[in-house]
């Protein structure tokens, strides 16, 4: 029986990669060093404890010689001062319709000042469980974040569905043994090629969630959206 909807934030709920990306790279070169759209992409989903130590050798530097902290904090007053709030055309509604029938949470690599922040303005009240980059020692792709929602959901990893864009977040939720759509966001289809469904875009996305039904299993989907 089909339970909960487990989704990534960023690239799933609202289109903000795009300005995490622009923030990172601020914070690496007012640090002296240059990192490219596709390494920030590359390890989307991830937290900053696991994803800056493999962004800072992608700059040919030693992790060991920067101030994380430091670093994190320029990106985040970047990310702050760019960032344009908006959602997916549409996810709010799908969302406030999935409600009536699911338990919905959001699992982020993002820190939870953040979350919270976009959570608050553009879906306040719609999630019954957040598990942000700050709740989990591992992050994506470890399976950590995702099993920390089914824990607070107290669902069943058999009763739940992940929707994620990210190749990280697919493989995170793929060792957590829990089913998943992929939505190709930023990557080509080919990428989520790990993920149970890959529908084609959002509009795909919101039809096919809009047609589950509790008393079916997650494996149904099999069928939608390919």
């Amino acid at each position: 029986m089909l339970k909960a909807l487990i989704f990534d934030m960023d690239g799933v709920l609202v289109d903000s990669m795009p300005f995490h990306a622009a923030a990172w790279k601020k914070a690496f070169l007012d640090m002296g060093m240059e990192i490219r759209d596709e390494d920030i992409y590359a390890i989307e989903g991830s937290n900053p404890r696991n994803g800056l130590p493999l962004l800072i050798r992608k700059a040919r530097k030693e992790p060991e010689a920067f101030d994380f902290e430091t670093i994190t904090a320029i990106y985040r007053q970047e990310f702050k001062r760019i960032f344009e709030l908006k959602a997916f055309d549409g996810m709010k509604e799908c969302l406030e319709m999935l409600k009536v029938h699911f338990l919905l949470s959001v699992v982020s690599g993002s820190d939870r000042l953040i979350v919270n922040g976009i959570l608050d303005q553009l879906f306040p009240g719609i999630f019954d469980a957040v598990v942000t980059g700050d709740d989990v020692l591992n992050s994506k792709p470890h399976p950590d974040p995702f099993l920390k929602a089914v824990e607070l959901l107290k669902v069943g990893k058999n009763e739940c569905v992940v929707i994620e864009n990210a190749v990280l977040g697919v493989e995170a939720a793929k060792k957590a043994d829990i089913y998943c759509i992929g939505v190709p966001t930023y990557v080509e289809p080919s990428e989520l090629d790990r993920a149970d469904l890959v529908v084609g875009d959002h509009k795909m996305l919101m039809e096919h969630l809009l047609s589950l039904e509790p008393l079916l299993s997650p494996e149904f989907a099999s069928g939608h959206g390919e």
